[in-house]
This record gives structure tokens, sequence and C-alpha cells, in this order.
């Protein structure tokens, strides 16, 4: 267990390599609750956003996401997120 935010919250249950063998022969959950959400709007929100991220986003279409990770200034990873194209918005 480690502290975030306040809160325990488990990082292993019985050890790494038999956590991974039993999501690459079932499934496995994460829970994102304790992560941030932004939402971004604009006409260029896209390319803006390119500009921090590896992938190409210009391939993610509506309703699609994208695994990918933020840059930082010299190209190191900050972390990972995922990208999510929920369509324009209207008004």
């Amino acid at each position: 267990m480690t502290g975030v935010s306040g809160w325990e919250m488990p990082v292993q249950f019985s050890g790494i390599r038999q956590e991974h063998q039993a999501v690459r022969q079932s499934a496995g959950a994460f829970d994102i609750s304790h992560m941030g959400k932004f939402v971004l709007t604009g006409p260029d929100v896209i390319a803006q956003l390119q500009l921090l991220v590896p992938s190409d986003l210009s391939k993610l279409s509506e309703g699609k996401a994208q695994y990918t990770v933020l840059l930082n200034e010299k190209g190191g990873i900050i972390d990972d997120l995922i990208v999510y194209h929920q369509g324009q918005k209207e008004g």
C-alpha cells in the first residue's frame, strides 16, 4: 500500500510477476478515480495538444481514445495519459 492524496492505495497484492501473468492470462482492472481529468476545447485543440505528445492525434476519430505520454520541453516523459476524442462541442 502507498499513500495517494491522503488515501491508501494498493500497489501490489501478490507480487508483480504473479499479477502480470494473471492479467496476461485473464483480465485486470485499474482504478483511475484518483487521476485528474482535463477537458480541452477550441478550434486548434488537437494541433496544440499534438505539441505535447509523441502520438499522432490526427488519426484519433470521434469516440476513440489514444494511450500516450506527456512530454517535457526536452522530449522526456512526464507521465502517461489517455486522450479521448469526444467530438466537437456545438454552440
